[in-house]
């Protein structure tokens, strides 16, 4: 073999292990894992609910269907009345369908060895409900509801729940609290440990809880907590953001 093909063969032969060298290297390099730092932020914040929503019920029961619709109307004509007393409009308040039911008696008979109803009447039952942005006025009526058993009505009320009607705007105001915490956090350990921030490669938002104040009958819930029992609120979130490392 000539002296100038040994040459060639012997270029060709380097080129080709450094060819694969770059190569070798290229796919070390990118199955590599990137330089990662992963921080939660948080956000919390405390405000007021600006909706209250109150359920009622009474009813009437009697033999006679008529004489039983007839009590309930009159029921309903103090209700409204007192209501109206507490500057409650009728646009604040729904007076639903009534809601008719025969009322039966059961007893067991043991010489008969079996069980017996005895019919004891018609229950006509009134459902209320009240959604209110004045808060105060609401409750001062819940306060007060003993005014209506005093004249005469078989009146039911739950406790009212409350809500908040700007519920969006909030989320969406404390994703950016807890996006900037995270953000601070992650800067606050890179520097600390001599590196430098490149990019953010991924954001993660937690659950959105809302809780009372300072209770601790509450736990947090992976599904959310929604608390409407509690006039006064605490809503927490959190975001996960994960950052690329120079």
């Amino acid at each position: 073999m000539k002296k100038s093909n040994i040459i060639i063969a012997a270029i060709i032969g380097v080129c080709f292990t450094l060819a694969f060298v770059f190569v070798g290297h290229y796919i070390y390099a990118s199955k590599k894992p990137a330089k990662t730092v992963s921080v939660i932020g948080l956000a919390e914040k405390d405000f007021v609910s600006d909706l209250i929503v109150w359920d009622l019920s009474f009813n009437a029961q009697d033999y006679n269907q008529k004489t039983a619709y007839a009590d309930i109307k009159s029921q309903t004509k103090i209700v409204k009345e007192f209501l109206a007393e507490k500057g409650i409009t009728t646009g604040e308040s729904l007076f639903k369908a009534l809601n008719s039911e025969k009322v039966f008696d059961y007893y067991y008979d043991k010489e008969a060895q079996r069980s017996f109803s005895k019919f004891v009447g018609y229950k006509i039952t009134q459902r209320v409900r009240i959604e209110s942005r004045d808060v105060e006025k609401v409750e001062e009526a819940y306060l007060e509801i003993s005014d209506l058993l005093d004249k005469g009505v078989d009146v039911d009320a739950d406790s009212p729940d409350y809500y908040y009607t700007k519920l969006a705007d909030l989320k969406i105001e404390m994703l950016a609290e807890a996006s900037e915490d995270a953000k601070t956090r992650a800067e606050t350990i890179v520097k600390n440990a001599g590196g430098k921030i490149k990019s953010l490669q991924s954001a993660n938002m937690g659950v959105f809880q809302i809780t009372a104040p300072n209770s601790s009958d509450e736990e947090y819930s992976w599904g959310g907590t929604f608390n409407t029992s509690s006039k006064a609120k605490r809503a927490s979130i959190n975001m996960r953001l994960t950052y690329l490392l120079k």
